[in-house]
């Protein structure tokens, strides 16, 4: 207060709460503040004198009200109800819960949170239903898109809680409500199995069937699961699936495509659906005769009723349907002699019967008949033509009974002609009733002999069919049959007017001797002494004459020489021979009996590798190390033999028992053909040196060599080579 003034005077919104002590300026409140309420009371202070009069003033005063967490949030609704469509998509809301707080907005106070604190029933570990803790979407989970439905459990029922301070602090308001939820069967079905009847005459495009998306406000499309030139169906933004053109059961009888429904992103909304589509048949084919002219054979003494063949026809029409059955009638037949009627069919199959008697060539050897074929609507003329066939009522007769004999070489190659033979037959020509077979029926065991047969004049012809021999066999004593492929009819049976004989003589021919094997075979090692036997050949002459060998011929196999000797049909190594790449030899032995004939067998002699290569060291490049030598530094050596490694090398490298050997270097293996050479100290003098090492090839017998290592110790470039 400065003089005059006494005291202070407020005025304003105190609404009774706020007020000011005249005499010190202190201001008060004599109640609580609700920030609900009022957020903000405006006032103004003057100062009086003690008459009460202004001095200052009036001076305006803001208080703004601080808001504390002193509300609960509140839900809009003291119970919700949602429905939920079978397999909708996971996290797309179908609901909303909300709720309100009367805090300020702006602070945590009203920071709200939902979360389901129950689920009834739950038959499963995890949640059918999730919730949006800051907007209260409602949406199926992953498990539920997939579980939910209405045949199992069609009502849910959720607790949902809403929490204030974000729900993030443990003394936060808290309320909860009930949500019931109905499933309901999703919207999103594939319709039945679609029946369009083929070559439709409405306009097009025709409304076939229609699918519905759970969700709103989707597009739908369509695609193939074949490829086809073009698909003829579509579908409309609200689902409706139409077929764009008539359809051809004939060109193709089902459809199979996909119908997707996509959100305004592009991505599917719903699993894709299968759509059947059935063509259905109507009889829009006629019959079609399966050939222009049906052919068909009878014989003379065909008995009535015999089935004589069928006549075939075919409809494009759906099979076993009213629009594809077929009947058969006889509309004609030419000649009518020697009555009519001769043949019948039967209606439903097709196929030709004799009516009664027997045919007779001699009456007519063709009948011509057309066949009326019709279905429920339309009607085709097939063409038959009947051949009548004489029956076998004749058996082969040979123009000679016996052909007496002939001679041949035994060395005659096979497939030479020896004799020709001949038979007539009395039956028809080029038929299976007069063409002959002939045969050997006896004195041929062993099939040494064939016959064939000339198809268009009836000979036979005797040709060698296996190799002579006049040692085995020198006199054969044939008898030839002759017969036809057509049986016979009853009553009438071959006899011996069908029969012939002949002699065949074989004569001796002087052959060459043969061995026991065409190829004889031993192993025998790489150090076999000279004189050493190595095997016995054996050979006989056909006529029982004494055979010897003449001589072996050396064949080289990779330019190796050797010579060897043949001796009384056993063979001696003549001079020793040393291999050491080469592993095989083949050799030609030729057996003598005169100077015309002579026979060839082949002898192999796989060599079998001796240890007899000392190991030796194999290097790329000079040994050395750099000057001075460094601590850690090694050269890597390598061990090589030049015998036959059968399965794989294995050296074992060792130090000679020298002083200064050990005690200079060391030596360490790295696997079975190489090791590290390494300095045992740095003090070396810049020279060579020869390092004595000792290898094994462990073989067996096993080699040992001692070989002397020259390594330079010597001034080294920047690259770490040897000046």
């Amino acid at each position: 207060l400065e003089p005059p003034a006494v005291s202070f005077r407020a005025s304003g919104e105190k609404d009774g709460i706020i007020d000011i002590e005249p005499k010190t300026g202190i201001l008060y409140i004599n109640g609580s503040l609700d920030w609900e309420t009022k957020q903000v009371h405006k006032l103004q202070v003057e100062s009086l004198d003690e008459s009460g009069k202004i001095v200052k003033g009036p001076h305006a005063v803001t208080i703004h009200v601080e808001d504390i967490n002193d509300n609960p949030p509140e839900f809009n609704q003291t119970k919700y109800f949602g429905v939920v469509r079978q397999s909708s998509r996971p996290g797309k809301p179908f609901m909303y819960v909300h709720a309100t707080d009367r805090d300020d907005p702006t602070t945590p106070h009203a920071q709200l949170s939902y979360s389901i604190l129950h689920h009834f029933p739950n038959p499963y570990e995890e949640m059918l239903f999730q919730i949006d803790n800051v907007t209260g979407a409602i949406s199926p989970s992953r498990k539920g898109s997939y579980y939910l439905d209405p045949q199992k459990q069609d009502t849910f029922i959720l607790v949902v809680s809403v929490k204030d301070m974000a729900g993030r602090t443990t003394n936060a308001f808290a309320s909860s409500v009930d949500v019931i939820i109905v499933v309901k069967d999703s919207l999103w079905k594939a319709p039945p199995t679609i029946h369009i009847k083929e070559n439709s005459t409405q306009v097009h495009p025709v409304n076939i069937s229609k699918v519905q998306s759970n969700e709103p406000g989707v597009t739908y499309a369509i695609f193939e699961k074949e490829k086809l030139p073009r698909l003829p169906f579509s579908i409309s933004e609200n689902g409706d699936i139409y077929v764009t053109q008539p359809l051809d059961r004939e060109e193709k009888d089902t459809y199979t495509f996909f119908v997707v429904s996509k959100d305004n992103t592009g991505e599917l909304v719903d699993k894709p659906l299968e759509i059947q589509v059935v063509v259905e048949d109507i009889n829009d084919n006629p019959p079609v005769c399966q050939r222009d002219l049906t052919i068909l054979e009878v014989q003379e003494n065909e008995m009535g009723g015999s089935d004589i063949g069928t006549v075939v026809a075919t409809d494009m029409d759906k099979k076993n349907t009213l629009s594809s059955r077929l009947r058969f009638q006889i509309q004609s037949q030419e000649p009518k002699f020697p009555s009519e009627n001769l043949f019948y069919i039967q209606q439903d199959t097709g196929t030709l019967q004799l009516t009664g008697r027997s045919l007779n060539k001699r009456d007519s050897a063709k009948y011509f008949l057309k066949v009326l074929v019709t279905d429920s609507k339309y009607e085709t003329v097939c063409n038959v033509e009947i051949h009548v066939i004489d029956i076998n009522d004749q058996i082969p007769i040979f123009k000679n009974s016996d052909y007496g004999s002939v001679s041949v070489a035994e060395n005659i190659p096979i497939g030479s002609v020896i004799l020709q033979i001949e038979a007539t037959d009395g039956d028809e020509p080029g038929t299976g009733s007069s063409l002959i077979i002939y045969q050997v029926k006896e004195g041929d065991p062993n099939n040494t002999f064939i016959i064939e047969t000339d198809s268009k004049t009836n000979q036979g012809f005797i040709k060698i069919n296996k190799a002579l021999d006049f040692e085995t066999t020198p006199v054969y004593n044939l008898v030839i049959n002759a017969t036809n492929p057509e049986p016979l009819v009853p009553n009438v049976h071959y006899n011996s007017s069908s029969l012939t004989v002949l002699k065949v003589f074989v004569t001796n021919v002087d052959e060459p001797p043969v061995f026991m094997k065409p190829v004889y075979n031993t192993e025998v090692s790489e150090d076999i002494p000279v004189n050493t036997l190595v095997m016995t050949v054996e050979a006989y002459d056909p006529e029982g004459d004494s055979v010897r060998v003449s001589k072996i011929v050396l064949k080289e196999v990779q330019g190796k020489h050797a010579q060897y000797l043949a001796c009384r049909k056993i063979l001696f190594l003549q001079k020793s021979y040393l291999l050491v790449l080469q592993q095989t030899f083949l050799y030609q032995i030729s057996l003598c009996y005169n100077a015309a004939q002579k026979s060839r067998a082949f002898l192999t002699l796989p060599l079998r590798d001796v240890n007899d290569n000392y190991p030796q060291i194999a290097m790329d490049y000079p040994a050395f190390f750099c000057y001075p030598v460094s601590a850690g530094k090694r050269i890597l050596i390598q061990a090589t033999d030049a015998d036959k490694q059968f399965f794989f090398s294995k050296f074992t490298f060792s130090l000679a028992d020298e002083m200064n050997a050990r005690n200079n270097w060391e030596i360490s293996k790295v696997n079975a053909t190489h090791a590290y050479l390494s300095p045992k100290h740095a003090n070396f003098e810049e020279k060579v040196y020869d390092v004595p090492i000792i290898l094994n090839d462990n073989g067996q017998p096993p080699l040992e060599n001692k070989v002397n290592l020259k390594v330079s110790i010597c001034k080294c470039s920047s690259e770490d080579s040897c000046f």
